[in-house]
């Protein structure tokens, strides 16, 4: 930001200073089975981005925990996750649309009706939709690690956006990342480590073992087979 203060205080010099985004827009081609579901499932499962605060309540047609998953990828762990717990609402943001067809084809198959998704950008969901206090947690699963000292600035885990999470969880709620990319995962400590309004639930150290809910994905198992890490970090809204 050079020379200017804030981000307001650039602007008003007409100075364009770029904001972290929770995703790198990738293309993909759409399958047919994907395109099918979309048309199929989107009218019940789907939640435009509005700008508009949502009643969480209306969207799902009750009252549940409320987990929120960023950047689901082709949503099979989200869809596992929500079949195991149909106790629990679910919501999965990615901006991949390939990645979200396949979901909507997999949730539609399995005729759930605890799950919703959005196509968009995690952070302006958070910023403009999501309520105070409205998640029991927030999962951030194998984000883009930016490994290059250069680019760290680019992670979506920082600062400012550690306390957006905490305003949209309810106390006692947790933050739950994963990484398999250990200079990350020391990152992630760090960064909320320092964080007011947040405790680290591991029983020693950062790290926790991985909880039986989150399912473990078949490229984590071909990574462990090659003697990659991964770690898991969750932090619970204490204020």
């Amino acid at each position: 930001m050079g020379q200017y203060k804030s981000q307001e205080e650039a602007e008003a010099a007409g100075v364009y200073v770029s904001k972290v985004k929770s995703f790198v827009k990738r293309e993909g081609r759409t399958t047919n089975a994907q395109a099918r579901a979309l048309e199929a499932f989107w009218p019940t499962m789907g939640i435009e981005y509005t700008g508009q605060l949502l009643n969480l309540e209306a969207v799902f047609g009750r009252s549940a925990p409320v987990i929120l998953e960023i950047g689901f990828g082709m949503g099979k762990s989200l869809v596992e996750m929500a079949a195991n717990a149909p106790d629990k609402n679910f919501i999965g943001i990615e901006v991949h649309r390939p990645g979200v067809g396949a979901c909507l084809a997999e949730a539609g198959e399995q005729g759930l009706t605890n799950l919703r998704v959005m196509e968009h950008d995690a952070v302006e969901v958070f910023n403009h939709m999501l309520p105070d206090g409205g998640l029991d947690r927030l999962q951030l699963y194998f984000p883009d690690p930016w490994h290059k000292k250069r680019h760290h600035k680019r992670r979506i885990v920082q600062s400012e956006f550690a306390q957006t999470v905490r305003s949209k969880l309810a106390v006692g709620g947790h933050f739950h990342m994963a990484t398999d990319w250990e200079n990350y995962a020391q990152h992630m400590a760090e960064v909320m480590n320092n964080e007011q309004g947040y405790k680290n639930t591991a029983a020693e150290g950062d790290y926790v073992p991985r909880p039986d809910y989150r399912p473990i994905t078949k490229f984590e198992t071909r990574g462990q087979k090659l003697g990659h890490g991964v770690w898991d970090l969750i932090y619970e809204r204490v204020s």
